[in-house]
């Protein structure tokens, strides 16, 4: 049995989009599943909008999303004296023709057959021509047999057929001796081998071309899959009006590259109900059988879901590694606060997304924080002062501050006052945090530490007292 070989092929003319990332993944799924080789190739036959930028960002947004490959990145623009071969190659056969029709001329014919109601594909002026016109411009046209079809059984859509006559001498080599996409393509996957290709749905009409191309030199041709495309919330093609399309943009949000990867995998496959998979489990039971043929509808609610799911499960080691860049673009100093890692464990089951996390980690590094309004309002007076001095007044008898000690501590106070936990909790937060939209209170404490605890309690307690000045 020959060996199973996929690609992902894009063109660097931009970011990785959402819908470039799901079919490198189906890909990447399907090679690893039948452990096959995976290979990147960079289509940049388009020199005039091929950039480096968009190479850079396609392949960081792969190795993001966790996405290796086996072979490549290959690069078309390496490859231009093995396509002008096969051209002449083609040529000699005969399968090949000098087309002379200037871009006007080729007008003339396209209008003409609109007026006469017909398909306006070219008329095979040239096909027959005999000798070279070596002073005049010429592209290079591949000869499409005449009469009979084109069928192909495709993974996901099923059989399609296509009449050979609605088929164009397809131009193969332009004038200025570049080659065109769909001769490159083919001869790529070609002598790259390459057994099955899943690409989007936009390219069915391709296909016929370009299976009549690999029969004309004498390669097999490879199974296709055609991925049915992406749709918006309102139903219509995936745009940035729809959201951030970048799979980069996706990381700079917040999201996590499993999160994203579960949510492409399922625009368009399922398996059973399941909807969370381990990359393990998708290697395991991805299969393109499964895909279906109907488009699949991006829901920006679904992936939030997805995201703090792998936040709240994730490990927090790595959740730490992951959130400290976050902290830095916000201006902070990562090494001079809180263990993060303790940060992360506090704030895992209240964050949909890395951001948020680290929006929801800056008091603990921020001393100068300011007061919630409404807090201040209702919390913030002098019958506090006592109560914080009670408490601060505990933390300095404190050996260590561990969760038990903090709630014994607590209770004390509640007891001597004979008032409910809450009536003294609330307001410690507030000094501690600034707000009541923190985690719970013995954990930010135990996060904090006893100098820490002592030196906001002493910041609250000198606010209060300010403010009650300021009223008299």
């Amino acid at each position: 049995m020959s060996e199973v070989r996929l690609r992902f092929a894009p063109s660097p003319t931009g970011y990785l989009h959402v819908g470039g990332a799901r079919t490198a993944l189906f890909n990447w799924l399907q090679a690893r599943k039948e452990k096959g080789r995976f290979i990147l190739r960079i289509e940049d036959t388009d020199v005039a909008r091929s950039t480096q930028e968009s190479v850079d960002a396609i392949l960081e947004g792969m190795k993001w999303l966790g996405l290796d490959w086996d072979e490549g990145p290959y690069y078309q623009s390496d490859n231009f004296h093995i396509y002008r071969e096969f051209v002449e190659k083609l040529l000699s056969e005969g399968k090949a023709y000098r087309c002379y029709c200037t871009a006007e001329e080729l007008d003339a014919k396209r209008e003409k057959a609109l007026k006469e109601k017909r398909k306006p594909k070219y008329d095979g002026t040239c096909r027959n021509l005999t000798g070279v016109l070596h002073d005049k411009p010429h592209v290079v046209r591949f000869k499409t047999p005449h009469g009979g079809s084109t069928v192909f059984d495709d993974i996901i859509k099923g059989r399609i057929a296509f009449s050979n006559d609605e088929l164009d001498d397809l131009i193969i080599q332009r004038s200025d001796g570049t080659p065109t996409y769909n001769f490159v393509v083919v001869v790529d996957d070609a002598t790259m081998r390459i057994t099955t290709v899943i690409r989007g749905d936009d390219h069915v009409n391709n296909t016929p071309r370009q299976i009549l191309l690999y029969e004309a030199l004498g390669y097999p041709v490879p199974r296709f899959a055609h991925v049915p495309m992406i749709l918006g919330s309102d139903k219509t093609r995936l745009s940035k009006r729809h959201g951030a399309t970048s799979v980069i943009a996706y990381r700079d949000m917040g999201y996590l590259p499993e999160a994203v990867v579960n949510y492409l995998v399922r625009l368009g496959w399922s398996y059973g109900d399941q909807e969370i998979f381990s990359t393990e489990e998708l290697i395991e039971k991805f299969s393109l059988d499964a895909v279906g043929r109907s488009a699949g509808v991006f829901n920006p609610d679904k992936l939030i879901w997805l995201n703090s799911h792998y936040i709240k499960t994730g490990d927090p080691e790595r959740l730490a590694t992951l959130l400290g860049p976050y902290l830095e673009q916000k201006g902070i100093d990562v090494s001079s606060g809180p263990n993060l890692v303790s940060v992360v464990k506090t704030l895992q089951d209240r964050s949909k997304t890395m951001i948020e996390m680290a929006d929801g980690a800056l008091f603990y590094y921020k001393t100068d924080f300011e007061y919630d309004d409404k807090a201040l309002a209702k919390f913030l007076n002098g019958n506090l002062v006592q109560l914080y001095g009670e408490i601060r007044d505990s933390l300095k008898e404190a050996d260590n501050l561990d969760h038990g000690t903090i709630e014994a501590l607590f209770a004390k106070i509640c007891a001597s006052h004979g008032i409910k936990m809450k009536d003294v909790a609330l307001p410690a937060r507030i000094a501690l945090t600034g707000g009541t939209a923190a985690p719970g209170l013995f954990d930010v404490m135990e996060v904090l530490g006893c100098r820490e605890s002592i030196q906001r309690l002493e910041r609250a307690i000198e606010y209060v007292q300010e403010l009650e000045r300021e009223r008299q």
